[in-house]
C-alpha cells in the first residue's frame, strides 16, 4: 500500500515514516503544498495531510486534492476544535486525528479508510478470492475453509485457518498484533499476546513452509509470497552440519608435548645419572684430605673483634696471676 504524508516537520515526517515502512507501508514523504500535488503522479492509496504547511492551508489543499482524485485522506494535524474538524470532514477529508495520537490508531485509520474505499470503486476487492495462493506453495479455500500445501491438506484448527486468512488478505503488508487479536479472537485484551504466539508457531510447523509467515519485531507478522528468509532476524545459531577447522584431539600430539597417550622419547631414567649441561657450573666431590669448607651457620672461632668475647686488656679482664 502506498501512502503520500504531507507534513512539513522533518523530525515528526522521518518518525511517523519510519514506523510506517516498518508496518509493511511505502511512503513517499513531502513538506509542502506544491510538492504533494506533484506526488499525486504516483497514485497514492491514502494522503496523511498536515494544515499547517509553509506554502498553503491545509483545508484548501485537500479540496484541490478532492476535485482531481478520489483517494482517501486522512488529516493529520494538531486543530483539535470541533469546528476544524467539521470544516475538514466537509472539505472532503475521509477521516480526522487529532496529534498526539497512537500509532496503532492511525494504521487502523488507514486500513479502514482503504477497505471502504475498495469496497465502494471495485477495483480492488475487499476480500481474496477463494482460492488464494501463498508462499507458491500454499493454497486457502476459504469457502469451503481448506487449507493444502503442494496438494497435500494441512490440519488446521479453526483459530490457526482464521488468523492465516487474515494474514492471507494482504500479502507482505505487516498485520499488527493488536489486528490479529481483534478480529480472530474478537477481544482487545492484550493478554492474548502469549496465546498468538503459540498458534503462529504451530501454524508454521503444519505449513512446514520456511519463510511463509515473517516475524516483524515489535509489530507483528504478515504472509510472503516468495517464501524467502524471515525477516525477523536470521535463526539462532547453533552445532552446525559443515566441517569445522582441524584442532588437537584427545587422541592425536599436540605441538606443545607429548599427550597422555603417545610414546615417550627415550631419555634417561629417573636413577641414571644426568649429564651435566652446556654452560651450567660442574659440581666436583671434595677428596678426603680437602680442608672443610665453613658451614652455613659460620666460622668455627669467632673472630677477633667479636663483641661477644671481651678481648684482652679490656676494663673487665682480670689481672694475671703471679
Amino acid at each position: 500500500m502506498r501512502l503520500l504524508v504531507v507534513e512539513d516537520d522533518v523530525r515528526v515526517a522521518a518518525a511517523l515514516c519510519s514506523v510506517l515502512r516498518r508496518h509493511g507501508f511505502e511512503v513517499e514523504p513531502a513538506r509542502t503544498a506544491g510538492e504533494a500535488l506533484e506526488r499525486l503522479e504516483s497514485d497514492p492509496d491514502v494522503i496523511l495531510l498536515d494544515l499547517g504547511l509553509p506554502d498553503r492551508d491545509g483545508f484548501e489543499l485537500c479540496g484541490r486534492i478532492r476535485a482531481v482524485r478520489d483517494v482517501p485522506i486522512i488529516m493529520v494535524t494538531a486543530r483539535s476544535d470541533v469546528r476544524s474538524r467539521i470544516h475538514g470532514l466537509h472539505l472532503g477529508a475521509d477521516d480526522y486525528v487529532v496529534k498526539p495520537y497512537d500509532v496503532g490508531e492511525l494504521i487502523a485509520r488507514i486500513h479502514v479508510v482503504s477497505r471502504r474505499t475498495a469496497r465502494h470503486d471495485g477495483a480492488r476487492p475487499a476480500e481474496p478470492p477463494a482460492d488464494a495462493l501463498i508462499a507458491g506453495r500454499i493454497h486457502l479455500d476459504r469457502l469451503r475453509r481448506v487449507v493444502s500445501v503442494d496438494g497435500v491438506p494441512a490440519n488446521l484448527t479453526r483459530k490457526e485457518f482464521d488468523l492465516l486468512a487474515v494474514l492471507a488478505r494482504r500479502p507482505g503488508v505487516v498485520c499488527p498484533r493488536e489486528q490479529l487479536i481483534s478480529e480472530v479472537w474478537r477481544t482487545s485484551w492484550q493478554g492474548n499476546q502469549r496465546t498468538l504466539e503459540v498458534h503462529v508457531a504451530s501454524l508454521r510447523a503444519k505449513l512446514r513452509v520456511p519463510g511463509a509467515i515473517q516475524t516483524v519485531r515489535g509489530v507483528g507478522y504478515r504472509v510472503t509470497s516468495d517464501g524467502g528468509p524471515s525477516a525477523g532476524g536470521s535463526p539462532a545459531t547453533g552445532p552446525s552440519d559443515a566441517p569445522q577447522a582441524p584442532g588437537p584431539s584427545a587422541g592425536t600430539p599436540q605441538a606443545n608435548g607429548p599427550s597422555a597417550g603417545s610414546p615417550r622419547p627415550p631419555g634417561p631414567s629417573a636413577g641414571d645419572p644426568q649429564p651435566p649441561s652446556a654452560g651450567s657450573p660442574r659440581l666436583t666431590k671434595p677428596s678426603t684430605g680437602a680442608p672443610r669448607q665453613p658451614s652455613a651457620k659460620g666460622p668455627m672461632n669467632p673472630p677477633t673483634g667479636d663483641p661477644r668475647r671481651p678481648s684482652a686488656g679490656g676494663p673487665h679482664s682480670k689481672p694475671p696471676i703471679p
